[in-house]
């Protein structure tokens, strides 16, 4: 590829291993030039197909779309990676200036009515175009795309919506920025005894290293990285820090000032209603789900709303429990959230005689690694194998070239699984270059995917193997699940390329993933102790699995009420004081009050750092009554790696993308869609 005058060629001609980018030729002050020869360049690109004087093809329309802009996808690739996974002041400023920049280009391009027109007419003739069932769903794509970036509506509409997503773009960069700041800016550090009561071992290195990291060697931080904070209100004896360190957490993006994420809901919510009037759509919810399997509001919250009334009974089951432990105690408090993981650890250990700190030395980071690329192996036939010494864009990133049966490449993956100041919390899947067939400009046969994971699990102390809770583990199989979704795509067009897919369809390889942790075959041979190297005692790996659906109503009330809050955002005509809307959502399903959503409003990442999963935070559920049933195939057969089942997971979920619509992707696999019972027998809450 041709780099343009104003690139660092090394951001666009990626010329290591195996054609992964050169991380270590790239400075940040490369991407400010790089982005404006980068959208120049697109926007030629654009002009050249909209302008042409020939009647619109296929070919020289929508594949010419579908390969323009490649420069840009490279920039844009390595940019985003950074500002998430390893960002810093100068890539924070150039985020907020970027983001409304981008979302003006692309305003610009689905508001281009020469562009439309040619789009339009290959939708209206699409049967005489003898197109096959993957090509007709990227036009379709196309179109719907256009029409929903305002391609239909007059001038000054078209110049609104405009101003708006740029607008939005900006206030989800500010939000993601502010949530980071007030994760990175605060930590209580420990000395004492008293203070430490309770903690075990593993925590106390974590907690150390997190110290040091911050210049306070000696001591113990507190931090709110869920590796950190979680396992510190369920160990610590200390209920004064307990609550001290909750209130900070569930505080984020609401402490006042510079961070303060409060305006920045309001303003977003604001906008987004009139971005759906624009369009034609009652409520921002419905536009978004206009393309899902869910199709509308009501059934989402149908289906939200059936779970939430069996989840909460059985939560307050859970706490009449918790709450006969603090009085067996002598002591006369209420369960309040600062409570609960502490005593639903001791209950558990009661209930199933086992505790996370007897378990979490049989799990370590490296060997559950080792069971994700061992369940991949068995189920699809691939094999991933670590090359030392390539450099990534951090030195903790790990680098994986993944080949099929047959030995040919067929992705590069790259781990990125400790927890850092300059990395936003939680953990995600992305790409540097998705799977594709399409002949590019360069001459190159299609493109094959470079996926990463990245996570956030608590650095060990030096010389120690990372350990992890069940909760981590889990995470580690779904963001891998997600993973093989991009490295398994099969498809010719970039735009249906493995994630390609419905917001309330992507969840299901990753979750449906997360089931093979358990299968007793895998724990068995991974689960092992990180200083005997014994496996897992028999006794003990029952227990984890009859406590399988232990505290569930805890974690599905969690989960739940966030989903109704977003939902209740996303449908509401007007909202005059956000946060009074969530209090009111939550005290009209009758929220427990010694629990908290999972995401507060003024920390809500998903919902509010750009609109991903706004109105779509639903699609975990959606998904996990797909996968409950998924993996009922799977036990059906008395085999979790079934190879005729494994093989019809991968050829209509794995591989396809978005080339079939989710319904019938789903239909072939399984040959009907699920009822939620499935799911909720899998909870516990049947």
């Amino acid at each position: 590829m041709t780099a343009s005058a104003s690139l660092n060629p090394a951001l666009v001609n990626w010329t290591g291993h195996e054609g992964l980018p050169r991380f270590d030729a790239v400075k940040d002050e490369d991407f400010a030039p790089a982005f404006d020869g980068a959208l120049a360049a697109h926007e030629a690109e654009i002009d050249s197909i909209a302008d042409n004087p020939e009647p619109p093809t296929f070919e020289n329309t929508v594949v010419a779309l579908e390969i323009a802009g490649d420069e840009l996808s490279r920039v844009s690739a390595l940019f985003w990676n950074k500002a998430g996974a390893h960002t810093n002041d100068v890539i924070q400023a150039l985020e907020r200036e970027i983001a409304p920049k981008m979302s003006r280009h692309y305003s610009k391009i689905g508001m281009n009515p020469a562009l439309f027109s040619r789009i339009d007419t290959l939708w209206e003739k699409r049967e005489e175009l003898g197109l096959d069932l993957e090509a007709t769903r990227v036009l379709e794509r196309h179109w719907k795309g256009f029409v929903k970036s305002g391609a239909k509506l007059d001038k000054p509409e078209q110049e609104r919506l405009a101003a708006i997503n740029e607008k939005l773009a900006g206030l989800g960069a500010k939000f993601g920025q502010n949530v980071l700041a007030d994760e990175k800016n605060w930590a209580l550090f420990l000395t004492s005894d008293e203070e430490l009561a309770g903690i075990p071992e593993f925590l106390k290195d974590a907690m150390a290293a997190a110290a040091r990291d911050r210049g306070e060697d000696g001591k113990y931080a507190v931090t709110l990285s869920r590796s950190i904070i979680e396992p510190f209100l369920t160990f610590s004896d200390n209920r004064e820090l307990r609550e001290q360190a909750f209130r900070a957490w569930t505080a984020r993006g609401e402490n006042g000032g510079e961070t303060d994420n409060l305006g920045i809901i309001a303003e977003t919510l604001a906008l987004r209603a009139e971005k759906a009037k624009l369009l034609g759509y009652e409520s921002f919810a419905a536009l978004k789900l206009d393309d899902t399997m869910a199709k509308t509001p009501d059934a989402v919250n149908g289906l939200l709303m059936q779970v939430w009334e069996k989840a909460v009974v059985r939560a307050r089951e859970e706490e009449t429990d918790l709450a006969k432990l603090i009085a067996a105690e002598g002591r006369n408090h209420e369960v309040m959230p600062w409570d609960w993981r502490h005593y639903a650890e001791k209950l558990r250990a009661e209930k199933f005689s086992f505790s996370e700190s007897e378990l979490k030395p049989y799990l370590q980071l490296e060997k559950i690694i080792d069971a994700c690329f061992d369940v991949a192996h068995r189920l699809f036939g691939v094999t991933a194998t670590e090359k030392k010494g390539v450099p990534a864009y951090h030195p903790d990133v790990r680098v994986f070239e993944i080949r099929d049966a047959a030995g040919k490449l067929v992705a590069l993956f790259l781990g990125d699984y400790f927890a850092r100041s300059s990395k936003r919390s939680g953990a995600w899947m992305s790409s540097f270059q998705s799977q594709h067939k399409l002949k590019l400009k360069n001459g190159d046969e299609g493109e094959i995917p470079i996926v990463y994971n990245v996570c956030n699990f608590a650095r060990p102390a030096d010389g120690k193997p990372a350990l992890l809770s069940i909760d981590d583990a889990r995470t580690l199989f779904h963001e891998f699940g997600h993973a093989l979704h991009g490295m398994l795509s099969n498809v010719t067009y970039p735009s249906v390329s493995g994630t390609g897919v419905s917001r309330d369809f992507v969840e299901l390889p990753s979750q449906l993933y997360e089931h093979w942790l358990t299968v007793p075959d895998i724990l068995r041979t991974y689960a092992v102790h990180y200083q005997t190297g014994e496996p897992m005692p028999q006794d003990l790996l029952d227990k984890v699995l009859a406590a399988r659906t232990f505290n569930s109503g805890f974690a599905t009330v969690e989960f739940t009420s966030s989903a109704l809050v977003d939902m209740a955002y996303h449908t509401a005509e007007t909202i005059a004081e956000p946060m009074a809307l969530e209090a009111a959502t939550l005290e009209k399903i009758g929220m427990p009050k010694s629990i908290v959503m999972r995401h507060r409003s003024p920390h809500f990442l998903h919902v509010f750092s750009g609109d991903g999963y706004s109105a779509g935070y639903y699609s975990y559920m959606w998904s996990e009554v797909l996968d409950a049933d998924a993996f009922a195939a799977f036990e059906e057969t008395g085999n979790p790696f079934d190879p005729q089942t494994a093989k019809k997971l991968k050829d209509n979920i794995y591989s396809v993308g978005g080339a079939i619509d989710p319904e019938d992707a789903y239909k072939a696999f399984r040959g009907k869609l699920p009822s939620p019972d499935a799911m909720l027998a899998k909870k516990g809450l049947a």
